[in-house]
C-alpha cells in the first residue's frame, strides 16, 4: 500500500480528470485510499450523475490549440471544440486559458472515445430559452436583418427567424435589400420551439409608437401653427409630412411662391423642414400643409417694383402654345403673349423664338395685382417696324418683294424686317379664275405689286398685282353701254344662262330665258344686245333674242331714256323689264 501511495503521490494529479487511475484501484477502500482521494472520486461520481447528453454545462479552457480550444466540464476526459465557434462574426479570438465558457454536451464518447461538445449548440439553446421567454413575457428582441427570403427577410435572433414583408413597416417596403445588415428591434408574433418557427414583425412596433406619438401630436395640432416634420414621401403633386404619428399633404403649388416642376426640386425623403398648418380635419386627421406660408408673399411688394413700360431681365420658366412665363423674381412671373414676341405675326408657337431657361429682356405693358398677372411684351424692346413702313411708303406706290408665303387666300410679301405685304387672292387678276395662289407663284419668287392700304394700328399691308394695270371691265362699262349690239362666243355654260366674251377678258351674261336655243354649245357665236352694266358687280347683262328679233320703238325709248337720265346704269335693267311688261300688257 506503501508503495500504491508513493506512486500516486509522485504522479501529476488532475483534480478535474482521474484518467490516471488504473484498474488496480478498484480493489481499495475509501478509508485505503490516500487524503482527499476519497472525497475527489466521490465529486467524480456525482459529476457523472449530474451532467448529462443534451445539457449545456460550463467548461473551463485548459488548452488553446491553432485550430481548436480544449474545454474541460470536469468529466474524466475534456473536450475540443473548433475555434472558429468562439469567433464569431468578428472573426476575432479573445479567450484565454482558464476562461469560463458554456458549452453543449453532444455525446460523452464518439466512435472514437471522445467527448464531443459544441459552443454554436449552447448559444442556440441558450438563445431558443431566451426567446421563448421573451415570447411568454411580450418582451421585444433585438436581431440582425441577414437575408432577403421569399416573402420576407431573414433575421438573426441568435436563431434564424422570418419577418414577413407585410410586418416590416407601416407602408409596404419596395427594395428589402436596403434593410439588409440592419440591427433592429421586433415583436415575436409567433413561435413554436418544436418546429423550429419563429416570426417576427416591426409593424406591430411602429404602430404602437406611431399611436403614442399621434396622440402627442393632436394636443398641439392646430391651423395656423408651424410644426416640424420629416418628407416621408414625394409624389407628383406633393409630399406627405410625418408630423409625429400623422401624416400631412404638403401640395406642390404650396411650397414655393415661384414656379415648381416637381417636388423634388426642394425637397428630398428624410428632410426635417417647418411647415405651417392650413387645415385640419379631425374626423379623418386629414392635414394640409404649407411651405411658402412661412414666407412673405412676393406679390406684396410687386406694385413699388414693377411698372408699366418697365424694362426688366427674367428667365422662361414655362412655355405654352399662347406664350411664354418669365420669372421676374422669384414667386413672381409674367406672360409674354406669342403676339408680344416678335413684331412679325407669322410666329405659329413661342418656341420659335425662346426656350426654357433662356434669359430675355422684356417690357411691362400691364400689371394686375389683384389676379397675380404681370402682361410683358419682347417686341417692345426694339424698334416698331411699322413706323418705318409709315414712313416709307404710301398707297399706289409700286414696290418689289420676295414671296415668303403662300395660303389658299392669298400671298405674303416681305416689305421690311418684320413687314409682310399680303397680295390677297382677288387682286392678281382681273379676269383669271385662281383657285390657289400657289398655281401661279412658290416661295421665293420675286413680284412687283401696287400698295392699296397701310393700317398701322391692324398691322396690315394690303397689296395688289391687277392694280398695276387697267380694268378691263372698267374700259368695257365705258364703251358697252346698254342697248349696245355684239357678237360673242359661249365661253362657259351654267344652269341659269350662258356666259359670252364680249371684250378681251370680259364677259357677259345671257339668262337662259334671253336664249334662243337654251342647250347652245361653249364656243358657239351668237349676237346680243347688252341689256344692263353693273360695274360695281363686274356684270354686264345680255340677250340673243332682243338681237335677233329686234326692240320695238316702245323698247327703244326706254332704253333711249335710260341712256339720257342721270340715273346710273345698273338701273337700265328695271327700265327694259317695265318696258316689256308694257309691251306685253298692250
Amino acid at each position: 500500500m506503501a508503495s500504491l501511495h508513493s506512486d500516486i503521490s509522485k504522479k501529476k494529479v488532475n483534480y478535474n480528470s482521474l484518467e490516471w487511475l488504473d484498474e488496480d484501484v478498484d480493489f481499495l477502500s475509501q478509508e485505503e485510499m490516500p487524503d482527499g482521494f476519497a472525497a475527489l472520486f466521490k465529486a467524480q461520481e456525482e459529476s457523472q450523475n449530474v451532467i448529462k447528453e443534451g445539457q449545456v454545462v460550463k467548461g473551463r479552457i485548459i488548452e488553446i490549440k491553432d485550430d481548436s480550444v480544449v474545454i474541460d466540464i470536469g468529466h474524466k476526459s475534456a473536450g475540443e471544440i473548433p475555434k472558429s465557434e468562439f469567433t464569431g462574426e468578428t472573426g476575432l479570438f479573445t479567450l484565454k486559458v482558464n476562461d469560463v465558457v458554456d458549452v453543449f454536451v453532444d455525446v460523452f464518447e464518439d466512435d472514437e472515445g471522445e467527448l464531443v461538445l459544441s459552443k454554436d449548440k449552447a448559444d442556440m439553446l441558450k438563445a431558443w430559452d431566451r426567446i421563448s421567454e421573451a415570447f411568454e413575457k411580450d418582451e421585444l428582441v433585438e436581431g440582425k436583418i441577414v437575408g432577403r427570403v421569399k416573402g420576407g427577410l431573414s433575421v438573426d435572433i441568435g436563431v434564424k427567424a422570418f419577418l414577413p414583408g407585410s410586418q416590416v413597416d407601416l407602408r409596404p417596403v419596395r427594395n428589402l435589400e436596403k434593410l439588409l445588415g440592419q440591427v433592429l428591434q421586433f415583436k415575436i408574433i409567433k413561435f413554436n420551439k418544436k418546429r423550429g418557427n419563429i416570426v417576427l414583425s416591426r409593424r406591430v412596433l411602429l404602430e404602437q409608437d406611431r399611436e403614442r406619438m399621434r396622440s402627442e401630436t393632436l394636443k398641439g395640432l392646430q391651423v395656423g401653427s408651424s410644426m416640424l416634420g420629416i418628407v416621408k414621401n414625394i409624389t407628383d403633386y406633393g409630399a406627405f409630412i410625418d408630423l409625429g404619428g400623422i401624416d400631412g399633404l404638403l401640395h406642390i403649388t404650396d411650397m414655393s411662391w415661384g414656379r415648381l416642376n416637381s417636388p423634388s426640386e426642394v425637397l428630398n425623403v428624410g428632410d426635417e423642414i417647418n411647415v405651417k398648418v392650413l387645415s385640419f380635419d379631425p374626423s379623418s386627421n386629414r392635414v394640409s400643409l404649407g411651405l411658402k406660408q412661412l414666407q412673405n408673399d412676393p406679390w406684396v411688394s410687386v406694385a413699388e417694383k414693377y411698372a408699366s413700360a418697365q424694362r426688366l431681365r427674367g428667365k422662361v420658366v414655362s412655355l405654352t402654345d399662347y406664350g411664354a412665363f418669365v420669372e421676374l423674381e422669384p414667386g413672381v412671373e409674367g406672360l409674354i403673349h406669342v403676339t408680344e414676341m416678335t413684331w412679325n405675326r407669322r410666329i405659329k408657337h413661342p418656341s420659335k423664338i425662346v426656350n426654357i431657361g433662356d434669359e430675355v429682356e422684356v417690357v411691362v405693358l400691364a400689371v394686375d395685382l389683384e389676379n397675380h398677372r404681370i402682361s410683358l411684351g419682347m417686341k417692345q424692346t426694339e424698334p416698331n417696324p411699322w413706323e418705318i413702313v409709315t414712313q416709307k411708303y404710301q398707297v399706289n406706290d409700286v414696290i418689289r418683294g420676295k414671296i415668303r408665303n403662300i395660303t389658299d387666300f392669298g400671298i405674303f410679301v416681305g416689305i421690311e424686317e418684320g413687314v409682310d405685304g399680303l397680295i390677297h387672292v382677288s387682286d392678281i387678276s382681273y379676269t383669271e379664275r385662281i383657285k390657289h395662289p400657289q398655281d401661279l407663284y412658290k416661295k421665293g419668287d420675286e413680284v412687283e405689286a401696287k400698295v392699296l392700304q397701310i393700317d398701322v394700328e391692324n398691322m396690315r399691308f394690303s397689296l395688289g398685282i391687277k392694280q398695276l394695270g387697267e380694268d378691263p371691265y372698267e374700259v368695257a362699262a365705258k364703251k358697252l353701254l346698254p342697248g349696245t349690239k355684239g357678237k360673242g362666243k359661249i365661253t362657259r355654260m351654267a344652269e341659269f344662262g350662258a356666259f359670252v366674251e364680249i371684250a378681251p377678258g370680259v364677259e357677259g351674261l345671257v339668262h337662259t330665258t334671253e336664249l334662243e336655243n337654251p342647250s347652245v354649245a361653249i364656243d358657239t357665236e351668237i349676237d346680243y344686245v347688252i341689256l344692263s352694266v353693273d360695274y360695281a358687280e363686274r356684270r354686264f347683262e345680255l340677250s340673243q333674242k332682243a338681237a335677233t328679233r329686234g326692240l320695238d320703238e316702245t323698247h327703244n325709248k326706254v332704253i333711249q331714256a335710260a341712256l339720257n337720265s342721270d340715273a346710273p346704269q345698273n338701273s337700265f335693267a328695271e327700265a327694259f323689264a317695265r318696258a316689256k311688261a308694257t309691251k306685253d300688257s298692250n
